[in-house]
């Protein structure tokens, strides 16, 4: 098992009070807090190796050079990719997924053609795919989801036509905490011959990711919800595809020769990735992943898959809630309201007691229609979490709904 005291004291921000409050956080979901050595490393990068990479002779540029490069190799071997030309660094999930619609639209797809996504996706994974629909008239299809939270599988099979390019799904859903059965979702693709995107920004910080085990062409991943550094993520993508795409920017690094009358295009990965590159956060970000496999990702799991079976048992004891997202296979998210108080009016007084909740509606507003909803109150677990904090959610929730009743 997990020491989560001492694991707690690689976090000094979760000793912080707000409002007079000791600081319960759970809004791992939309980002991690930062352990010591990722913070220190940043500090480290800046103070004693910091220049521009690839570019320099001197000293200071090959040692941040050489960093730089150890990262990707770093992100390599977590997600056990086959090269590290495989890995593209970008500004985060986001920005992967407009690279790939960007390039795909433009190198694959003609009007008529389609995209599968799904009813639960992150608004990242459906307004990219929407400019293109507008710019190439490419259509949009659309997994269903049930009222478990689980995505209709036998309508996906018969969502797949001749004119399917591309399937983009989430491999965790951000609201549901779904975990879905990608495995699955990416056989019944590749039986169409049809090539797979998966949006892996809540499922890499408590899930072991394989890509060459999964066999998608492409999974994209941000440093922020790992406890790594904000700006900046991860496009993988199988090096035969990545050849194939077009590059997404223009400008320094991505070129191997420039003429005005040509243009030569740089190799893996450096094609994707125009400009100074942000080699400090790449440090980080890589000492982030090395945080996580020094813990293991199987007892981060098992920790968090704890922490979200006692807080459902709590919460539904605890008055009259609706938990959204009841999938038989769970990650560590725990969408609910209670009554008929207003997510935003919980998530307020909530903070009011020191817990950091999110409420709204997730960046997911087709999923909420779907629920028929406006938004939730999330709660999302992370490795530093206790059940201790826990009982101080439960304890606000049940005098918050007391103040309601009272009115």
């Amino acid at each position: 098992m997990l020491d989560i005291p001492i694991i707690r004291q690689d976090f000094p921000i979760l000793g912080h009070k707000v409002y007079d409050k000791p600081l319960v956080y759970f809004d791992n979901a939309a980002t991690t807090q930062k352990p010591r050595v990722v913070v220190e490393k940043i500090r480290d990068a800046y103070y004693n190796v910091n220049a521009n990479i690839h570019r320099g002779v001197h000293f200071l540029s090959q040692a941040a050079t050489e960093a730089h490069e150890e990262a990707r190799q770093t992100v390599q071997q977590f997600i056990h990719a086959r090269s590290a030309h495989e890995i593209i660094f970008t500004r985060g999930t986001t920005e992967a997924v407009n690279l790939i619609a960007s390039g795909f639209a433009d190198a694959f797809m003609s009007p008529g053609d389609e995209v599968i996504l799904s009813a639960m996706e992150h608004h990242s994974n459906i307004v990219p795919w929407q400019l293109q629909a507008a710019r190439k008239d490419i259509a949009l299809r659309v997994v269903p989801v049930n009222e478990r939270g689980e995505l209709c599988m036998e309508s996906y099979r018969d969502l797949f036509s001749e004119r399917t390019k591309l399937v983009a799904l989430t491999h965790v859903s951000n609201v549901l905490g779904t975990i879905n059965p990608v495995e699955e979702i990416i056989r019944i693709a590749h039986r169409h011959q049809v090539p797979v995107m998966l949006d892996g920004a809540q499922a890499v910080p408590h899930v072991q990711v394989d890509v060459q085990a999964l066999d998608a062409e492409f999974y994209v991943f941000s440093a922020h919800k790992i406890y790594g550094p904000t700006g900046i993520g991860v496009l993988y993508g199988k090096e035969e595809w990545l050849e194939k795409l077009p590059p997404y920017q223009g400008g320094g690094e991505m070129i191997a020769t420039v003429a005005f009358e040509k243009t030569v295009f740089n190799e893996l990965p450096f094609k994707f990735e125009a400009g100074t590159p942000d080699y400090i956060g790449s440090t980080a970000f890589a000492e982030a992943l090395r945080y996580v496999e020094g813990l293991g990702i199987e007892r981060i799991a098992a920790h968090e898959q704890e922490l979200l079976r006692y807080a459902t048992e709590r919460i539904q004891a605890a008055g009259p809630v609706r938990i959204f997202g009841q999938a038989a296979h769970k990650s560590s998210v725990l969408s609910f309201l209670m009554g008929d108080i207003h997510p935003y009016d919980m998530g307020m007084l909530l903070d009011r007691l020191g817990i950091a909740v999110r409420s709204g509606h997730h960046c997911a507003q087709p999923l909420m229609k779907r629920l028929g909803i406006e938004g939730t109150v999330r709660a999302s677990f992370a490795l530093y979490n206790t059940k201790e904090e826990i009982d101080t959610l439960i304890a606000g929730l049940e005098q918050i709904q007391t103040m309601f009743l009272k009115k």
